[in-house]
C-alpha cells in the first residue's frame, strides 16, 4: 500500500472516530436547533394551525404580510411556525429587545405555595405577557404590525409557560444552575435537558406525530384554563416530578440539593410522556387563544 493510500485510510479512521462525539455535540448544544427555542415551539405552532378554523388561519396569513414592517430581517416571520420562535430570535439583538427577556418565564420556588401574582412586577413575566398579547391581537382596531408582534409573542409565550422549568425552581434559575448528566451525555444542565433533548425525544416519533387535527374530546381534555393555571401545572410538575426524579429523593425541600446530578435511562423514559403532553397541551391551548382572538365572531 502506498503512502497516499495509508494517509487516506488514517484520515477516514480519524473522521470516523470523530463522528459520534460530533453527533452528540450537535444533539446537546443549547440553541435553536433543538430546544423549545426551535423544535418543540414549531411543533406547538403546527398543532395550533391544525386545530383552528379556516377564518383564523386566513387572518393569520393576512397579518403575516406585515412582516417587513416589524423591521426584524434576521428573524423571519412568514409562517405561524416562524412566529413561534420569533421571540427567541429577537433576543439576539439585546440592545433593541433586551427588555423582553423576563417575559419568557415566571418562576415560583417549588418549596413555597404557588402564587400566580408573584415575580411579575409591571407585567414583566410570561403569564402577564400572554394576557397582554392576546388582548392586543384581539383588538382589530390596532395596526397590523402591532397585532402581528402580539401574535408572535402570544404563540411563543404560551409555549414557554408549558415547559415546567419556566415556572418552578429550587433557587437555581429554573434548573439552569444544576449540572446534570443526560444518560451517557455528561454535564448539561437540568433546564436545558427539559428544554432540548428530552422535549425532542418526546415528540419525534414518526409513527405518532403530535402535529395533527385532534378530536373534540381530545381538545376538551387537553385544553382550557388560563395562563395562571398553565403556570401552576408546570410548577407542580417541577415540584412533584422533575426535581424528585433528578435528585432521586421525594424530600427535595428539607435542605440544599447538590449542584450536580444525573438522569438515568429510566428517569428519561419516565419523563418522555410528561414532556410530550406539555407540548401537545401548549399547541391545543395556543389554538384556543388564536381562535378566540381571530376566529369568526358570533
Amino acid at each position: 500500500m502506498g503512502d497516499r493510500a495509508i494517509r487516506t485510510d488514517r484520515l477516514k479512521a480519524a473522521l470516523g472516530a470523530l463522528a459520534l462525539p460530533l453527533a452528540l455535540l450537535l444533539l446537546v448544544l443549547p440553541g435553536q436547533a433543538q430546544a423549545w427555542g426551535f423544535y418543540a415551539h414549531r411543533q406547538t405552532a403546527s398543532i395550533a394551525e391544525a386545530n383552528i378554523s379556516p377564518a383564523a388561519r386566513a387572518e393569520i396569513r393576512r397579518l403575516l404580510r406585515a412582516e417587513k414592517l416589524l423591521g426584524t430581517p434576521k428573524c423571519p416571520l412568514a409562517t405561524l411556525q416562524d412566529a413561534s420562535v420569533w421571540a427567541d430570535c429577537i433576543r439576539g439583538e439585546g440592545w433593541r429587545w433586551g427588555y423582553t427577556a423576563p417575559w419568557h418565564y415566571r418562576t415560583t420556588p417549588i418549596c413555597e405555595a404557588y402564587n400566580p401574582r408573584a415575580n411579575c412586577a409591571n407585567g414583566n413575566c410570561v403569564t402577564a405577557q400572554i394576557e397582554r398579547a392576546h388582548r392586543v391581537l384581539s383588538d382589530r382596531s390596532l395596526p397590523d404590525p402591532v397585532r402581528l408582534e402580539a401574535l408572535a409573542f402570544l404563540v411563543h409565550f404560551a409555549g414557554d409557560i408549558h415547559m415546567p422549568l419556566h415556572s418552578g425552581d429550587k433557587d437555581d434559575r429554573g434548573g439552569n444552575d444544576r449540572v446534570t448528566d443526560y444518560g451517557i451525555i455528561p454535564e448539561l444542565n437540568l433546564h436545558w435537558i427539559w428544554d432540548g433533548p428530552l422535549a425532542e425525544r418526546a415528540i419525534s416519533d414518526p409513527a405518532d406525530p403530535v402535529a395533527r387535527r385532534y378530536a373534540p374530546a381530545e381538545r376538551a381534555e387537553l385544553g382550557g384554563g388560563t395562563a395562571a393555571d398553565w403556570g401552576r401545572e408546570s410548577w407542580q410538575i417541577a415540584r412533584d416530578f422533575i426535581y424528585p426524579t433528578a435528585f432521586h429523593t421525594e424530600d427535595v425541600c428539607s435542605g440544599d440539593l447538590p449542584k450536580k446530578t444525573a438522569l438515568t435511562q429510566e428517569d428519561i423514559v419516565a419523563g418522555v410522556p410528561i414532556a410530550r403532553r406539555r407540548v401537545v397541551q401548549a399547541g391545543i391551548r395556543i389554538a384556543e387563544l388564536l381562535e378566540s382572538a381571530l376566529g369568526p365572531k358570533s
